[in-house]
């Protein structure tokens, strides 16, 4: 397994934001605009199986994308089951909204933008990118998914690796407590794994690990990604990464895989350009 190199901790400032139609959402943005230069800026949602989770256990991979170059937007969505299915979704776009409207003040005029997540977050950030591509704005430089959470069948052989003999695990009951019924579950917005419609999307960064509880149904995204005709670059990391449960962890020197996703960061974010808005 890679670990991260040591790198200088990110300026971080917490502050709260109000959007349409939810109640004022904490935010966390690390990294500052470079004078002079325009930075990636990257609205990041954090894992926690819909349920559980803050911007302090988003750290790991917000300060990975900062020491890539960018400046990061976390934003504490609303969580199941008191805000089940699509409040999530619905605030991760507004979130993206803010984020392209304040883009010149947080990393330069005509900054790209991009939208990342792991774990439950990873489905919101493929949620939120069909949510602008269907709405017609924001245009996105790309999606990054990290070990993402976007199939409620949770037989897949790396699921069932992770939990063993346990008859439920953390994420059929996220699921459970995510969606407001059967029906959700064909929502495209809700289930991005089982989407008809991919076209169009913003070119995609997919990371899993050989260890991770996400990795089929994420290499499975990825390839039907590409069928569609979207740009994809997906890599499988160690076989001892702890993810997703390790990118809830404190961040600290010792990241998993720290180095390789940086290293992948920093190759997406040279090549991906804004979408124009479709026509």
């Amino acid at each position: 397994m890679t670990r991260k190199p040591s790198l200088p901790a990110p300026r971080v400032t917490d502050s709260t934001i109000v959007l349409p139609g939810c109640e004022p959402l904490a935010v966390r943005i690390y990294g500052k605009k470079t004078t002079g230069a325009v930075m990636p800026l990257v609205l990041h949602l954090h894992g926690g199986a819909f349920t559980a989770g803050s911007l302090d256990c988003g750290a790991c991979l917000a300060q990975l994308v900062t020491g890539a170059g960018a400046v990061v937007v976390s934003l504490a969505y609303p969580l199941a089951p008191a805000h089940p299915f699509p409040q999530a979704v619905e605030a991760g776009y507004a979130g993206l909204e803010w984020v392209y409207k304040h883009r010149a003040r947080l990393a330069g005029k005509d900054a790209p933008v991009y939208v990342a997540g792991e774990e439950a977050g990873g489905n919101l950030a493929a949620a939120v990118a069909m949510v602008a591509r269907d709405r017609a704005h924001p245009p996105l430089a790309g999606q990054i998914l990290v070990a993402p959470m976007l199939d409620p069948c949770t037989a897949m052989p790396s699921q069932r690796e992770a939990v063993g003999d346990a008859t439920g695990c953390k994420w059929a009951d996220g699921w459970h407590q995510y969606l407001r019924s059967p029906m959700d579950a064909e929502h495209p917005y809700a289930v991005p794994a089982h989407a008809q419609r991919l076209a169009d999307l913003p070119p995609a960064l997919i990371l899993t690990g050989a260890d991770d509880a996400m990795r089929d149904e994420a290499l499975a995204y990825a390839a039907r990604l590409r069928k569609a005709g979207i740009p994809v670059t997906s890599d499988v990391l160690g076989d001892s990464t702890g993810w997703p449960d390790a990118l809830g962890a404190p961040p600290d020197d010792e990241c998993p895989c720290g180095a390789a996703v940086q290293q992948h960061l920093r190759a997406f974010f040279s090549k991906a350009r804004p979408l124009p808005p479709p026509s």
